[in-house]
């Protein structure tokens, strides 16, 4: 149980792209900006791309109207503090940590995220499958990474995303600095994913995720860069396997939804000490 002065948490990740899970069941945790900010700082905090609060559904207003399809939301927030609607490989270690917690059992179940209810699939080892929902495409835009300009499909998985198959490879761009893109269409901010083609129906992707920078794999990322190699390919269906830099998931295509399959481990857990983080 969490005290006021210490926080209960436990740390995992899909594809190296790693999470602070917050155990919440009665609903009291105030996460503010700063402390989540504080939490996935990798010097001065425990160290994540962003924080997972595992929360009773009917507790929580923003999901309250998807709790009668899922019992707990994932109230996910990036590592700057900003809120998220979705994170695929964040709602697998959510769904991984759920079974071994004893709080859900092996098979599938609905998870609530702001971007709606995730169905998951999962045994009690390996990996975890989660339907994404449909993909829409929602027209082209550019960006600017590194002083190059790069055109790229508009992929709404939940989040925004922006999708760019190019011919640099991707392992020699620098992505310490924001991508510049067009405000108009991503008011929001905007992930950005430069792809590769790797062969048949597979690619190598890096992505500068909103909120947190680059990181080492993202989930609704995989399933924007299959959607973008697809279309490039002729193609609206199939599996396609994703690498990045993190390890490698596949994404199914199908005519009305979208999978994504990859592993999730857990790998501590812990106290925060709060003072220590000044918050």
């Amino acid at each position: 149980m969490h005290s006021a002065d210490t926080l209960r948490f436990v740390k995992g990740h899909g594809t190296q792209n790693d999470f602070v899970i917050l155990p919440d069941p009665d609903a009291r945790l105030d996460l503010s900006p700063g402390l989540v900010a504080a939490i996935c700082d990798r010097r001065a905090g425990v160290g994540a791309d962003g924080v997972l609060r595992v929360v009773p559904a009917k507790l929580c207003p923003e999901a309250a109207d998807q709790a009668d399809r899922a019992e707990w939301f994932m109230d996910y927030r990036n590592a700057d503090g900003s809120l998220a609607e979705m994170c695929g490989n964040g709602v697998r270690v959510f769904a991984r940590y759920l079974v071994e917690a004893g709080l859900a059992g092996p098979g599938g179940f609905g998870v609530a995220t702001r971007a709606g209810v995730r169905a998951v699939r999962l045994g009690p080892t390996g990996d975890v499958t989660v339907d994404m929902g449909p993909p829409r495409v929602f027209g082209t835009s550019r960006a600017t990474v590194a002083g190059r300009e790069y055109a790229g499909v508009c992929v709404d998985v939940g989040n925004p995303h922006l999708a760019c198959l190019i011919e640099d490879p991707v392992a020699g761009l620098d992505l310490t600095r924001p991508p510049a893109f067009d405000a108009a269409v991503f008011p929001e901010g905007v992930n950005v994913e430069l792809v590769n083609p790797a062969g048949e129906r597979r690619v190598t992707m890096r992505v500068y995720e909103r909120g947190s920078g680059e990181t080492r794999s993202c989930g609704t990322g995989t399933v924007a860069a299959t959607v973008a190699a697809a279309r490039a390919a002729g193609e609206t269906t199939g599996t396609w396997t994703v690498e990045v830099p993190g390890g490698e998931v596949r994404v199914t295509l199908e005519e009305h939804t979208s999978l994504l399959t990859g592993p999730a481990v857990l790998v501590a857990e812990g106290e925060i000490r709060l003072a220590a983080l000044g918050g």
